[in-house]
């Protein structure tokens, strides 16, 4: 077995403010109120942290506000906001190794995934967005004259103003870089609420956001609880965008406090996503990136394919082979290079998911693999398939948000797609065939499927990972 020498808590800690930052001050909240932070993988207090609440949320909001208005950052040149956003990157490459230990403290999962996924791509994100900096334009646009003078008309595209950024806890320093390098690239400044279950990845972010050189007040970051938090960062009148990542349930609840102030509203929010096995598929690469797309992250993936849909020639031979991959996935310690599957993130998603396993069974479905708490201690849940289920079955309607996925048969490409779309959700979708091009059957298939986004794959594997889509379908 081959082990990293894991950090301490109190190493991995001393690196990160366990503070807040507004206007360039690290602080504690208002009411001095603070909430603990458990180690998903042992069930022990790891870190304390300020609760933040409406106080704090609008001296964030002020301090981006008045940057905004009237502060160093609007009259910055496109070409140094572009450095500051590659120096971020830069940054983040360079400390990796602490920012994936923090988020495995945080999340329970395997320390591979951060280093592997979430790290680069984040990085990679930033210097994306730094390239846009000087490429946001306007356009000219031809008219007629005017009472037999020549005119124009052009375009400006201007930055939105004040943005809030609600972060989720299932990759937060990704996530994170999806919504604040954009508006820092526009010109905008940004008020971040991460989740209460990750927020010393976000925290770390805001030292490098520092060590950077960005403009106090440019970024602020409150942490706190969603209904405390959250809502009056949602409701605030002085912050023009919202962009939400979580729940349907708590997305409407963002979408109603952002309509009272007629502010723009981003939503990006659950899945049930459909893995659609064509009887023509390279089975190897099918299977194989299918439990990936079920189990990765324990399952707690927005876009995550629980529900595996399998031609009926196949469905047998897809239940038994995903059944087996799940019963090998090695579940164990999170800086344990052999580890796949880590812990789930806190009690509730742990409970929750062992609530549908039983769900499952009492309403009829086979459990082919796992379904039971994995060790005695931490969060762990064992990888767990289930047959035979039917498409009105919770387990396969449900958002479970665990290492929990549903195989069911379908006869022909029509039915496939009646599968697909028989859900509340339309976040993503995976079909896997050899012949996209000549088989017409299942192009339309593809056509049908209401869906954010699509991945046809042929004969090469490919990776679900944390896909984002541009329409949720409540």
């Amino acid at each position: 077995m081959s082990t990293l020498t894991p950090p301490t808590a109190e190493q991995v800690l001393r690196s990160v403010p366990a503070q807040m930052l507004i206007n360039g001050e690290w602080c504690d909240s208002a009411t001095g109120e603070t909430f603990e932070k458990l180690n998903p993988a042992s069930e022990t207090v790891f870190a304390t942290l300020p609760s933040g609440g409406t106080a704090d949320i609008d001296g964030a909001v002020r301090a981006a506000r008045a940057q905004f208005d009237g502060g160093e950052w609007p009259e910055m040149p496109a070409p140094a906001r572009a450095a500051l956003l590659y120096r971020l990157a830069e940054l983040i490459d360079r400390d990796a190794q602490r920012i994936a230990e923090l988020q495995v403290y945080e999340s329970g999962q395997p320390i591979h995934e951060p280093l592997m996924l979430d790290l680069p791509q984040a990085a990679e994100t930033f210097r994306y967005y730094a390239g846009w900096c000087d490429k946001i334009t306007g356009t000219v646009l031809p008219v007629p004259s005017v009472l037999g003078q020549p005119a124009h008309a052009y375009t400006i595209r201007e930055p939105v103003g004040v943005v809030g950024a609600i972060i989720p806890w299932n990759g937060p320093i990704l996530i994170a870089s999806w919504k604040v390098a954009p508006a820092l690239a526009a010109g905008c400044t940004v008020v971040i609420k991460p989740a209460e279950d990750a927020m010393l990845t976000i925290l770390y972010l805001g030292k490098l956001i520092e060590e950077a050189g960005f403009t106090p007040g440019v970024v602020n970051i409150v942490t706190g609880f969603g209904e405390t938090a959250g809502a009056a960062l949602a409701s605030h009148p002085g912050v023009d965008k919202i962009s939400f990542t979580g729940s349907p349930e708590v997305g409407r609840v963002v979408l109603k406090l952002g309509a009272d102030t007629i502010k723009r509203v981003t939503l990006e929010l659950g899945g049930k996503t459909p893995q659609i096995i064509f009887p023509d598929a390279n089975l190897d690469a099918a299977l194989t990136v299918t439990a990936i797309g079920t189990f990765a992250n324990q399952g707690q993936i927005c876009a995550a394919g629980t529900r595996v849909l399998a031609h009926r020639s196949l469905y047998d031979e897809v239940v038994q082979r995903l059944g087996a991959a799940a019963d090998s996935i090695v579940l164990g310690d999170r800086f344990d290079e052999t580890t796949q599957i880590g812990t789930l993130i806190n009690r509730k998603q742990f409970e929750r998911a062992l609530s549908y396993i039983d769900i499952g069974q009492r309403e009829g479905a086979r459990l082919i693999a796992g379904g039971e708490r994995a060790r005695e201690r931490g969060y762990y849940v064992r990888p767990t398939i289930f047959a035979d289920a039917s498409n009105d079955m919770r387990i396969a309607q449900e958002e479970i948000f665990g290492p929990v996925g549903t195989v069911l048969p379908f006869d022909d490409p029509a039915e496939a797609v009646r599968l697909a779309n028989g859900t509340s959700y339309g976040l993503a979708a995976t079909i896997w065939t050899r012949d996209v091009p000549r088989a017409p059957a299942r192009s339309r298939a593809a056509r049908g499927r209401r869906v954010g986004q699509l991945l046809r794959n042929r004969r090469s594997a490919a990776s679900l990972g944390r896909h984002r889509a541009q329409r949720h379908r409540p």
